[in-house]
């Protein structure tokens, strides 16, 4: 049975689209950005605005209360609902550890009949806190059990790749994509029932 790896934020959820929708674009009424616009991240620069805030922003939003509202992605959601049962899945997740009890609580109230297993691959660690993997290919090189890892960012794609596991590289104004969220579930479901498949 194949393992698909989900990343959480912008794939399982619209992080993103919530937090420009319901706290920058309020805070910022003069400036004319649309979300279509991010075509970084992280946008700082796209936003005009140092690093260290955006980074600020994103992070308390993480743990709002309306960031515990999100809503998952229908079209996923659907499909684990219909074909999740077909493979093995997990999450993995790059966040700072503050918010990781925020988003496993999100993750296993929505997703929990089909996710046995939460990975997570810290960012910004504070003194003291161990770093075991610096990426996520580190991480699946060392978990040896995903098959195909499905994520918003090229990176994280490619170093998936590198590490042996089939990416799919899913839709966000950020990334070059360039397929709907259901051609790439339909690539997605090639590559479940027919592992031996090169799609993706």
């Amino acid at each position: 049975m194949v393992t698909v790896a989900w990343d959480v934020d912008d794939v399982l959820n619209n992080l993103m689209w919530a937090w420009f929708h319901e706290e920058w674009a309020p805070a910022h009424p003069g400036r004319s950005i649309s979300y279509a616009d991010i075509r970084e991240n992280p946008p700082h620069e796209v936003l005009g605005v140092p690093l260290s805030d955006y980074l600020s922003s994103i992070d308390a939003f993480r743990v709002s209360e309306k960031a515990c509202q999100l809503r998952p992605c229908p079209e996923i959601l659907d499909w684990i609902e219909r074909q999740g049962s077909g493979c093995l899945n997990v999450a993995l997740t790059a966040r700072p550890m503050d918010s990781l009890p925020q988003m496993s609580h999100w993750l296993f109230r929505h997703f929990g009949s089909h996710f046995r297993v939460l990975g997570v691959v810290p960012v910004r660690l504070r003194p003291g806190e161990p770093m075991y993997h610096r990426s996520k290919g580190e991480f699946l090189s060392w978990f040896g059990r995903v098959d195909v890892l499905v994520d918003d960012s090229e990176e994280n794609i490619r170093s998936a790749k590198e590490s042996g596991v089939q990416g799919i590289l899913f839709p966000q104004p950020w990334n070059s994509s360039g397929e709907t969220v259901e051609g790439t579930l339909r690539l997605l479901t090639e590559m479940v029932t027919n592992p031996s498949s090169d799609a993706g």
